[in-house]
């Protein structure tokens, strides 16, 4: 079951696990690389 979040975890948590933050480093962009491979849906959060 999903959990109500906050505005601002939220945000905290797109700058730490979302898709810019993921293209910012090399390994974030094997991250990005492995989850389209396996065919995911949503990349990141």
């Amino acid at each position: 079951m999903k959990k109500h979040l906050t505005r601002k975890s939220l945000l905290k948590g797109k700058r730490k696990h979302g898709f810019r933050a993921r293209m910012a480093t090399s390994t974030g962009r094997k991250v990005i690389k492995r989850r389209r491979q396996k065919g995911k849906h949503k990349l990141t959060i």
